[in-house]
């Protein structure tokens, strides 16, 4: 079995080489970069299993970066490994195409188990083209359309979305959206999914006062048939 491929971009020299030395002898094969200028340059000539991501980087953010590395068609896994904790931090992290999130200072463990999370993470062979009503989206392309107008989706959000209209009808608990949207990097004494559902409540429903997704108290939500 190849050994999991790990670009690590972190500026803290200290902590990114004990990193470099407890993944390696985990059999993670890991690159260091300081910069996204510098992970820039390493990425057009090797590609990896995932990324792990420092926010605070000199130059430009570790944001910053990822988000044009999605526009530009690059789905690498990312895990953002940075000081800044708050709901707002971690909201811009995920929606600029971060697939988890974990704050400093953290155990090393937990560090090691996200990491095999997202190396697990395959995408399923389903329907390509969801429609509940007029709401529509494109798993493949991650794009959202309702009443022929295109709706711009952030990929936690696409996510979100996708997993409510797979299961039109049933109720989704928060747990589901947990594990499914965020794998292990959910905290569960946060209300991230709160803060997502209103988003893309605000985004996709014609009648605020009738959303398509219904909050079932206490359990999860549920997208409403047409």
């Amino acid at each position: 079995m190849q050994p999991l491929r790990l670009l690590l971009v972190e500026d803290e020299e200290r902590l990114a080489g004990n990193l470099r030395q407890g993944l390696s002898e985990e059999g993670i094969a890991l690159d260091w970069v300081k910069s996204a200028e510098e992970a820039e340059a390493i990425l057009a000539r090797k590609s990896y299993d995932l990324m792990v991501l420092d926010i605070g980087l000199p130059g430009k953010s570790g944001v910053d970066f990822l988000r044009e590395r999605r526009r530009g068609g690059d789905s690498t896994p990312v895990l953002f490994l940075t000081a800044r904790g708050s709901i707002d931090d971690r909201v811009s992290g995920l929606e600029s195409g971060g697939d988890d999130y974990l704050v400093k200072p953290f155990a090393f463990a937990e560090l090691l188990a996200r990491i095999h999370a997202l190396s697990r993470r395959r995408p399923a062979v389903q329907t390509a083209v969801l429609r509940v009503g007029d709401l529509e989206f494109d798993a493949v392309k991650r794009r959202a359309r309702r009443a022929d107008k295109t709706i711009a989706l952030s990929p936690k959000e696409a996510m979100l979305l996708e997993l409510l209209m797979r299961r039109v009808g049933e109720v989704v608990t928060r747990d589901m959206i947990a594990e499914t949207v965020w794998d292990s990097g959910y905290n569960v004494f946060t209300n991230l999914i709160e803060v997502f559902v209103n988003r893309l409540r605000q985004k996709i429903d014609a009648d605020p006062k009738n959303s398509m997704i219904a909050t079932v108290r206490g359990v999860g939500y549920s997208m409403k048939r047409a």
